[in-house]
């Protein structure tokens, strides 16, 4: 499969963009981590800013619920937020202190789910801004990414403890160790497959685990690529970013990876999604949006 870059400029400088989804407009939606804003981009390349209330909110992850809203975690501010298509915002304060709110998903409740990475919690916000939080065993885990499995359950990562971590909507968790040592496991998306795929930052690697369990690792052929973030594609695949090589990954469910270098040097490239022509498009912390366009 070939394919070719494009690269988007954002307006303004330091935008630092990060989390990147798939809007219900078939847009792309964007934070700008730096920028304390959320960015929409068109197929087109089509740019437009909303500013967030909350002065540097430290915007990182960001979802699209099934009614359209954004959803996007405030890792500075301690504060989930929510904004619609239109541009309205409404902020929700974590009841913790300092919880540091990081990767953020829709339930199979029709919640909205999301890490702690700071206090070792998984939350559970309503859409009427009701928050419940669930302890983790250990604290210090460091919840990181977390996605909808095909078991109805959520699923995350535990980047300092080195486990895959699912909850159930009533708030029972149950923890898999992942075989390589401290692989720092950080993206995670739910496979074609119905297994769940992640990427271990530490141990170059991609894992698989089924809903009963069962793992499997896969190493990057680049070494020191430093992945950070998975989503599914539109022909049984996955695609994954390579922060550390300056390259977008591409794996089958059979475990054979393909690479595509980014044309900027340096780009650190972090969120990744898919829009519904089936083209790859992540977020380039050096200010940029970037679409992978496939010719066959």
């Amino acid at each position: 499969m070939k394919g070719t870059i494009r690269e988007y400029a954002i307006a303004g400088s330091d935008a630092g963009p990060y989390g990147i989804t798939t809007g219900k407009d078939g847009a792309l939606w964007y934070t700008e981590q730096k920028g304390n804003r959320i960015g929409r981009i068109t197929g087109k390349g089509e740019m437009k800013s909303f500013p967030i209330p909350t002065p540097d909110a430290g915007a990182m992850t960001i979802v699209s619920d099934q009614s359209g809203d954004l959803w996007f975690t405030e890792y500075k501010a301690n504060k989930i937020g929510r904004m619609s298509m239109n541009g309205l915002f409404a902020e929700y304060e974590l009841p913790s202190a300092n919880s540091s709110p990081y990767g953020i998903t829709e339930g199979p409740d029709g919640a909205i789910w999301f890490t702690e990475m700071n206090s070792g919690r998984i939350g559970r916000i309503t859409k009427s801004g009701e928050i419940t939080e669930f302890d983790l065993p250990n604290p210090k885990a460091f919840p990181s990414f977390i996605i909808q499995g095909a078991d109805g359950a959520l699923w995350f990562t535990q980047n300092q403890y080195n486990k895959i971590g699912r909850i159930t909507t009533e708030g029972e968790v149950k923890e898999y160790p992942i075989p390589t040592p401290n692989s720092g496991p950080v993206g995670i998306t739910s496979g074609p497959d119905g297994a769940l795929w992640f990427v271990q930052i530490t141990g170059n690697k991609v894992g698989r685990i089924t809903t009963s369990g069962e793992m499997k690792e896969y190493t990057i052929p680049t070494p020191g690529a430093r992945p950070h973030a998975i989503v599914s594609g539109k022909k049984g695949d996955l695609w994954f970013t390579e922060w550390g090589a300056n390259q977008i990954g591409r794996i089958t469910t059979e475990g054979v990876i393909t690479e595509y270098e980014i044309p900027t040097k340096n780009a650190e490239p972090h969120g990744i999604a898919v829009c519904a022509e089936g083209n790859v498009w992540f977020a380039e912390e050096c200010d940029q949006i970037a679409c992978l366009l496939f010719s066959e």
